[in-house]
């Protein structure tokens, strides 16, 4: 077992808490009601909303296998969440997140992968296995079971880990991800929606939806903050211990989540509902015209879907 250093213990004006204040005043996408042409009320995903204050949290790096991990943690006696980044995010971007959660009583821990931010750089002639660092990094900080939030890319190695680690996970949250799927109908969706030269176009238009963008522009530099923050270089992906497989899909018996964004044009709801439909204990959450960060973009409706649905399974 790994050893972690922790600076800063349990202060609420840590390198997490101050980044985070800088898109306090700015917005995510939220759901006050509208009145339509013909009278009828409808929820109106364009309402903003500030970032909240956050809770005291402890920061350090853990030293791991060949590699150390920064990461923040609220502590205490609740079931623990670990968050999982994109790949154009780093620990830094569960401002939503993170306050919630630990008020409806979890412990909440996020880390960033190698490379990104105040974690070691990455080296891609040793690149690791992503769900052996969480795995590592779990240990570390003693965690025997604990429910998985990934985003995107940290999606694939959080499937990653339910196949080799499902004994670990009370259930598993995964949005705007094809579960690291490399075959069947789910990879070739996924390929064929995406043009050529897609990862060459701007972040912000791959990963936020078109109604975020234009009802949102502060929101949107917030995101390109903290984007900016996260990455030490390029994007970095791991290598995954697992050959994951359409097929592979029915062996996953815990409880599953999947969160898919209504415009999302990377991950549409379409493959969401084809992996949903080869998980045996799954269901899907449909966030309303959120693009690929759900998470930032629909915070309100992202939070109440984990929330409802891991208050089930924190047994």
């Amino acid at each position: 077992m790994g050893k972690s250093h922790s600076s800063n213990c349990a202060r609420p004006a840590g390198a997490f808490l101050r980044t985070i204040r800088l898109a306090a005043g700015l917005a995510a996408l939220g759901t006050g009601p509208i009145e339509t042409a013909h009278g009828q009320t409808v929820a109106n995903p364009m309402r903003p909303i500030p970032i909240p204050a956050q809770v005291p949290a402890k920061d350090g790096v853990a030293q791991i296998p060949d590699t150390r991990l920064w990461y923040w943690d609220t502590g205490g006696q609740g079931v623990p969440i670990v968050l999982l980044h994109p790949a154009t995010g780093s620990a830094l971007i569960w401002g939503y997140q993170q306050p919630v959660f630990a008020k409806a009583g979890y412990r909440v821990i996020a880390f960033s992968r190698r490379g990104y931010y105040n974690s070691a750089p990455f080296d891609p002639n040793n690149p690791g296995i992503g769900s052996e660092d969480l795995r590592h990094l779990a240990d570390v900080l003693g965690l025997r079971r604990f429910h998985v939030v990934a985003s995107a890319a940290g999606g694939s190695i959080a499937s990653d880990f339910a196949f080799s680690y499902q004994d670990r996970l009370l259930s598993l949250t995964i949005s705007s991800n094809s579960f690291g799927v490399r075959d069947g109908e789910i990879a070739k969706a996924a390929a064929f929606i995406r043009p050529k030269g897609w990862e060459q176009m701007p972040a912000e238009f791959r990963e936020l939806g078109p109604s975020y963008r234009a009802a949102n522009p502060e929101g949107v530099k917030a995101w390109l903050e903290l984007e900016h923050k996260a990455l030490i270089g390029r994007e970095y992906r791991q290598t995954l211990k697992n050959e994951i497989t359409q097929a592979r899909l029915k062996e996953l018996k815990l409880p599953t989540l999947l969160i898919a964004g209504a415009a999302d044009m990377s991950t549409p709801p379409s493959i969401s509902r084809m992996i949903a439909a080869e998980i045996p204990n799954s269901r899907l959450a449909l966030m309303p015209e959120a693009g690929h960060s759900t998470y930032w973009e629909q915070p309100e409706i992202f939070n109440r879907a984990v929330l409802d649905f891991i208050g089930g399974q924190s047994k």
